[in-house]
Formats: C-alpha cells, sequence, structure tokens
C-alpha cells in the first residue's frame, strides 16, 4: 500500500504542509531498514505533495494535495502552509557529532595549514588532549549553553536528529558530566538528541603509560556506570594507530554489550587498523570515517548491515588527499549515511546541507544518495530509523521545507543554506530561516 492509498487518519490534522514541488518521502516497506545499492538513490518524491500531523506531532497523512485535504479534517487553529514551489524533505539527521566541550583549537587548523600531522599534534599533548583539559575545567552551565548555541545553528540549516558524543572527559566522572548535559538540554531545545559514550576516544595523561589500565577503568566503572544511569545510548571507541588498538577496542566494545550498549566505532580515519572487520565482526551499528577502508572491509560491512558514516567535513578540514570510498561503499551494498563530526578539532561544521554538497563533490554521491544519506539512513545509523529520517505515517513530524524547488539545489547552491522552515515533531520551529524564538545573542558557538 502506498502513501497516498493509506487509510484516513484517526485524529484531526494539527499542521499541514500542501502543495509542495517536491515531497521527497524517502518511503519504504515496512522493516525494509536502511537503504543500499540502487536503493541509496530511491526518494519517493511525490509531486504536488502534502503532509499532516496529528496532536502528537505524528505524522497522519502523506500524499498529492488532492487525496490529503479529500481525508483528513483540519483541528481549530491548525496551520496550514502552502509550499507552492518549494521542496518539502525530511529533517536532516546528524548522526555523528562531539556537541559537548570548552574552547577552541583555531591556532592547530593553522599548524595542520602549515604540515604538522594531527596524530603528532595529539600525541605531544595537542588535539583531543587540549580539549579535555579544557572541557574538565568547564563547568556544567558553560557546556550547556555553547552546545545550546550549537543546537540552534544545526537547526537553522534544518538538522532535527543529532547523534551526541562525550569523550572530552576521559574519567568516569567527567562522562558522566558531559551525557548529563546531554540529558539537560533536552526539555530546551528542539531537535531529538541521541547521546553515546565515547569514554575511549583518547588515552588520558594521567594513563599515557598505561593505556591497557585506562580501558579496564572504561570497561569496569564508566561503562557500569553511564548504562546504570540510563545516560547514553550507543558505545563507541576511536580505533586508531596511537590511540586504541583493535584488542583494546573489541573489550570497550563488549563491556558496552554486555551493559545493553551496542557498538559503533570510529574506523579506518588516518590509517588501516582493522576497525571496520571489527565493527563488521560486532554488528555495529555503524562504522564512522571509513577513509582508508578496503574492498575486503566494505564487503564485510554490507554482510554485516552495518551503516558506513563518512565525515567529510574532518577530512577536508585535515586536507586529506584522496576522498572516502564512499562510492564504493554503495557498489558494495554498504548503507551509505554522511555526518558533519561537528568538533572543535577538525570539523567545526554545523552544517548538513554543506555536508550533503561535500558529499557529492568530495566522495562522489549524487544528489539523491547524499539526501538519502543524510536522512533515512543517517537516522537507522543512531537507532532512530523507524521513527525519523523519512516522511511516513507514525514517524515523527520532522521535515524542512527549501527556499528551492527541488533537493537537487541543496548541493548545487553549495554552501547556501536554502532551508526556509524547519517543523519539529509536529511544530515550527525555524520560519524563513530564523528561530521562531530567537534567543538573544551570542548566535554562535564561538562565542557562547
Amino acid at each position: 500500500m502506498t502513501a497516498a492509498d493509506a487509510p484516513p487518519p484517526a485524529g484531526p490534522v494539527h499542521l499541514l504542509v500542501e502543495h509542495a514541488a517536491e515531497l521527497v518521502t524517502l518511503a519504504g516497506p515496512p522493516g525494509r531498514g536502511p537503504r543500499r545499492g540502487p536503493a541509496q538513490a530511491e526518494l519517493g518524491i511525490i509531486r504536488d505533495g502534502a503532509v499532516a500531523a496529528g496532536a502528537d506531532g505524528r505524522i497522519i497523512a502523506v500524499g498529492p494535495t488532492d487525496t490529503v485535504r479529500a481525508t483528513t479534517v483540519l483541528a481549530p487553529g491548525a496551520e496550514v502552509i502552502d509550499a507552492t514551489g518549494r521542496a518539502v524533505l525530511p529533517g536532516f539527521v546528524d548522526p555523528h557529532t562531539h556537541l559537548v566541550f570548552a574552547g577552541d583549537r583555531v591556532d592547530e587548523f593553522e599548524q595542520r595549514l602549515a604540515g604538522a600531522d594531527y596524530l603528532a599534534i595529539l600525541a605531544a599533548g595537542g588535539g583531543i588532549l587540549r580539549t579535555v583539559r579544557a572541557t574538565r575545567a568547564a563547568n556544567l552551565a558553560g557546556l550547556s549553553r555553547r552546545a545550546h548555541a550549537a543546537l540552534r545553528a544545526m537547526l537553522r540549516h534544518g538538522t532535527t536528529t543529532v547523534e551526541v558524543k562525550s569523550g572530552y572527559g576521559l574519567t568516569t566522572a567527567e562522562e558522566l558530566k558531559l551525557l548529563r548535559v546531554v540529558e539537560g538540554l533536552r526539555p530546551s531545545v528542539n531537535q531529538t538528541l541521541v547521546p553515546t559514550l565515547l569514554a575511549a576516544h583518547a588515552v588520558p595523561p594521567e594513563f599515557a603509560d598505561d593505556p591497557d589500565g585506562y580501558v579496564r577503568v572504561v570497561c569496569t566503572e564508566t561503562i557500569p556506570a553511564v548504562a546504570g544511569a540510563g545516560l547514553a545510548r550507543f558505545c563507541d571507541v576511536f580505533c586508531e594507530h596511537g590511540v586504541f588498538s583493535v584488542a583494546q577496542s573489541r573489550r570497550v566494545l563488549e563491556a558496552g554489550l554486555a551493559h545493553g550498549l551496542p557498538p559503533k566505532l570510529h574506523a579506518e580515519q588516518q590509517s588501516h587498523t582493522g576497525g571496520a572487520t571489527l565493527a563488521a565482526a560486532l554488528r555495529a551499528v555503524s562504522a564512522d570515517h571509513l577513509d582508508h577502508a578496503t574492498e575486503e572491509d566494505l564487503a564485510r560491512l554490507a554482510a554485516a548491515g552495518t551503516v558506513a558514516v563518512f565525515l567529510p567535513g574532518a577530512a577536508l578540514m585535515l586536507r586529506e588527499a584522496h576522498p572516502a570510498p564512499a562510492r564504493q561503499a554503495v557498489a558494495a551494498g554498504v548503507p551509505v549515511a554522511v555526518a558533519t563530526d561537528f568538533n572543535p578539532g577538525t570539523s567545526p561544521i554545523l552544517s548538513m546541507p554543506l555536508i550533503i554538497g561535500l558529499a557529492c563533490l568530495r566522495l562522489g554521491l549524487s544528489p539523491a544518495e547524499a539526501l538519502v544519506a543524510a536522512t533515512i539512513n543517517a537516522a537507522y545509523a543512531v537507532g532512530e530509523g523507524e521513527r525519523a529520517g523519512s516522511l511516513e505515517l507514525g514517524k515523527r513530524a520532522d521535515l524542512v521545507i527549501l527556499d528551492a524547488p527541488s533537493y537537487r539545489y541543496l548541493p548545487y547552491c553549495f554552501g547556501l543554506n536554502l532551508v526556509d522552515t524547519v517543523v519539529q515533531r509536529g511544530r515550527v520551529v525555524v520560519r524563513h530561516g530564523r528561530l521562531v524564538s530567537e534567543p538573544p545573542s551570542p548566535s554562535s558557538w564561538v562565542m557562547a
């Protein structure tokens, strides 16, 4: 049964978006899972389309405008948005961010431009460890204020679901602090937040001579404490030479699994380590970065059903010479997603439309494949694929209206924010490019 053939909704419509030039639904059969192979480019576009939301903020009708109008009843005071000439899409899902941190690393950006190596900066106590020092010194209010500013910017660019990693604490108490910041943001932000424990982001200075000792702390103290408090949905690890080995990464992720936290991995970013093979062996929800993944790695990820999350913004900032193998991943049948990797060191990028452009220009994806990567596949990469990422009955009414007639303008107008309106859970939160409740300055995370 298609969306147009769906039965009338059970309740009145509280929000109706109609007459979309393109209603990009990304609809698929129930239980289909993330899109892969040729399906990576299937968008389910409805011309002159409409989508309706009920009082609970969920979608209750999708289809041609005439059909939706004929099968729905507007509630008193319902908002009706005429999207004539505009494209309407699912809200973007950002499946990999490091949102909660203090400080910045603008001088390291200049160091890398002058030829400094990312891992060498980390080994000298900079990079992630520099942000750890600043974040440990920050209080909850300051961390929350900065994260809130970043989320507002993301929302203006159409991002309605955000994965948020810890990882700048590197002690049990500090990792709990960061995840409590995420929990505390929920009542005051519009987006859906998906927290991930990344205690194994780097070896902290106090364990510089005993990385296995730190892994023991993560496995026996941090993971049980975080899982017991219900503060994370996933467990992640940075599997990289000079950071955490495959064996250490396995220990962390298996401990996470034992405490109900499915695995995710930073894998094959700076070099080939075997992290992608580990991700496939553990049937990780996602394997992220993958700049140095091989054809064999991709075949294993495809067989495991693991989503490959590519981060073209980080690769650009690090001036990687060769693009990550996203094109090969699609050909191998791996579900492909993209993300900002928002962080203060290697990707201070907040815009998913910008990442869609980079996915086309740097990774070789088509506009349709890149849009799938930024919506439904990104949703599956953070366990939200049955609730977000497409415009289908019962899902959250998270959607974006572009100031353009087609989704294809997103990568074409590279660097331009075409997001006019954002709807989160059936409520307009961005109108004409501005937050409905625009807070006082500062508006950027840099000054927050």
